[in-house]
């Protein structure tokens, strides 16, 4: 195997400013896949819809690591519900672009990018193996809908793929209980940025306990539950303490970063009288979200749903004790009473209480964090995942040669 692989990210741009409506997990997996890839020798292209006209059409990120945008007929920004329907301009325009025979195998990101690797195993024989990154089942766990349309797109994908990457056993689990007939299944979780790690006297002893919240300002997300849960917390403990939220994620434009507010009608209802320990931040880079991962007491995963839980992960690689909700993923990347706690989804009198225990005891919150940061460099970092990706990459692509010959 020549080791060049051509990794199709439909709407995660790996070089997108984290924080925005389709700026999170998956883009960040991505990036750190090709990047540990390329230390074990690979030649990585990742294709990528051109959502942000003022970026150049092809870009590297290393030696050999590149980035490939495809407007499909629209450079700018689409939703992942509008990317549906220009998959075939997409897949045209990265037909003609691209010398797919150059590529011994096809890595797809989400149901979209996997339909677009189904194609191209059908046209040029390259064999694929997808990752989900979340799954309709999933959301329909967090939302009560289903959307059907891709239900049965993701069923097709994981039956035609020659393997399937699932980033935690619960997601194994679920993708087979759905689909029984899905391509071997190997669990590999996701890698964390070497930039997140313990900081020495990270913390201002002075300052007031701090909760962190790092994501998008989405209901699905939970920011809501958050706020009303804050809320409760500091109307329980005002006479005793005092503590702080800080927000960081969500699109420039929604946010005050003058007065560190919600633009939002519904977040500033729900920040009202809290305007003076609950702030806004934006977008932040990752070396920001490192530092301000190490600074925090606590950090804060209140979503209805995830497939994995990457600011889950990057938090416990800086010893920082993570309160998550119980669903998906999160549930195997959070142990609960050991590196962090674990709450009902939706629930903000649980998730008050939590932060209550957090900032009741100095000496328990400082164990959970010593357990994170020794949980996370044994099971979170790139070099030892990517041995796994590699192997099976390799298996594959061993496969899928021998089958040509074969035939």
């Amino acid at each position: 195997m020549t080791k060049n692989v051509l990794l199709i990210s439909d709407h995660g741009d790996p070089l997108a400013e984290l924080g925005g409506e389709q700026e999170g997990g998956q883009n960040n997996y991505v990036l750190h896949l090709s990047l540990a890839l390329e230390k074990i020798g690979y030649t990585v292209d990742v294709v990528t819809h051109w959502s942000n006209p003022s970026l150049p059409q092809r870009e590297s990120f290393s030696d050999n690591c590149h980035v490939i945008r495809i407007s499909a007929g629209r450079r700018k920004y689409l939703s992942k519900n509008a990317m549906y329907d220009v998959l075939p301009a997409f897949y045209n325009e990265m037909t003609s672009v691209l010398s797919m025979d150059s590529y011994e195998l096809v890595h797809t990101h989400y149901w979209l990018s996997g339909l677009l690797g189904e194609r191209l195993q059908r046209d040029y024989g390259v064999p694929f193996v997808h990752t989900s990154h979340s799954l309709a089942k999933a959301k329909q766990f967090g939302t009560g809908k289903l959307d059907t349309r891709r239900f049965e797109a993701e069923r097709q994908i994981l039956r035609s793929a020659q393997a399937v990457i699932a980033t935690t056993q619960y997601e194994k689990d679920l993708i087979q209980s759905f689909e029984p007939d899905c391509a071997p299944i190997l669990v590999a979780p996701c890698g964390v940025n070497e930039i997140f790690a313990p900081i020495q006297n990270a913390q201002d002893p002075n300052q007031p306990v701090t909760f962190l919240y790092a994501g998008r300002l989405v209901e699905e997300k939970g920011i809501f539950t958050l706020l009303s849960a804050f809320r409760d917390f500091t109307e329980r403990r005002q006479s005793r303490t005092n503590a702080q939220l800080i927000i960081a994620g969500g699109e420039k434009s929604s946010i005050d970063l003058k007065k560190h507010l919600p633009r939002d009608r519904k977040l500033k209802k729900y920040v009202n009288g809290l305007e003076n320990s609950v702030k806004f931040i934006g977008p932040q880079s990752p070396e920001a979200l490192a530092k301000l991962f190490n600074q925090a007491s606590a950090t804060i995963v209140p979503s209805y749903y995830e497939s994995f839980g990457m600011v889950a992960a990057e938090s416990l690689a800086c010893g920082t004790p993570v309160i998550a909700s119980r669903t998906g993923g999160l549930q195997h990347v959070v142990e609960h009473g050991t590196t962090g706690l674990l709450v009902e989804p939706r629930s903000s009198r649980q998730l008050a209480s939590m932060m209550g225990l957090i900032a009741g005891s100095k000496r328990f919150t400082e164990t959970l964090g010593h357990n994170a940061a020794r949980a996370a460099e044994e099971r979170f970092r790139w070099d030892a995942i990517v041995e796994d990706i590699d192997e099976l990459y390799m298996e594959v692509s061993r496969v899928a040669t021998n089958q040509a010959v074969y035939h």
